[in-house]
Formats: C-alpha cells, structure tokens, sequence
C-alpha cells in the first residue's frame, strides 16, 4: 500500500530563458535579424513584381476600358495592404535591430521560454517552483535560477 506522504503530482510549467548579451551574441542577434529584414524586402519585391504582371494579363483581356480599370484598382488596393503590412515588420525588424545595438555587454535579456515537468508533493512551495529561470552565455546554461 503507498503511504500517502509518497504521493507525488507530475506537473509542467514554463521556465525563462535569459541570455547574457555579449558580443557573439549582439553578432548572432543582428545577423539574424538582418536576415528576416532581407526577407521582408524580397517579399515586397515579389509583391511588386505580381502587382504589375497582373496589371498586364487586366490590360490584355479586351474588356471594357471601365470594367479593366475597376479590377487594377481593386488588385492595386489589395497590393497596398499587403504592402503596408510588410512595410510595418520590417519597421518593427529595425526597431528591433536599433535595440539589440544599444544593449550592453553583461546586460540579461529575455529568449524565450521552455517546457518542464516537474513533481510536486504536499508542503511543497509551489509558487518558488513555478519560478525557475536559466540563464545562457553563448548558448550555455551559465546558471539554474529558482527550485528545481
């Protein structure tokens, strides 16, 4: 028979990735932003370059001047939207980018978060179980942070 004193509740919880900001990491950081930055550039480009073949198969259909006209300016409206929104992230990519510029070294920023499961038993603290953090320097865990 198990003693209930044994008894124990498997749980998860989220725990706090933070990074300690050093120059490789500054490195890695602007790197990968810049890259997302490229991306949304070529999106727009593709964005354009789609705009303008369909403005020319529009033109090319032989119906009424009128009726072409209504159509490239509904493809054109939705072409703006989806521009604007691009335009936006790659705003909030340089803001981003600026950011990451002006952190210093030693400075701890958040990464993220991961999954962990934990046992709890009774007269366990389960608020300073719940808070547990780890701390990385260059993709190493530098330190545990909380009860494990």
């Amino acid at each position: 028979m198990t003693d209930p004193m044994d008894t124990k509740l498997l749980l998860r919880r989220q725990i706090s990735v933070k990074a300690v900001v050093t120059p490789l990491w500054k490195e890695d950081a602007q790197r990968q932003l810049q890259a997302q930055l490229n991306q949304v550039d070529i999106q727009i480009q593709q964005l354009d370059l789609q705009l303008q073949q369909v403005i020319g198969e529009l033109r090319k259909t032989g119906e009424a001047q009128d009726l072409v006209n209504a159509r490239i300016q509904e493809v054109q409206a939705q072409a703006n939207n989806q521009k604007a929104q691009l335009l936006q992230q790659k705003n909030t990519i340089l803001q981003q980018l600026d950011q990451v510029q002006r952190l210093e070294d030693g400075q701890e920023v958040d990464q993220g978060q991961v999954d962990n499961f934990f046992y709890v038993t009774k007269g366990d603290n389960l608020i300073q179980k719940m808070q547990v953090e780890i701390l990385m320097r260059d993709g190493v865990i530098e330190e545990i942070r909380g009860t494990l």
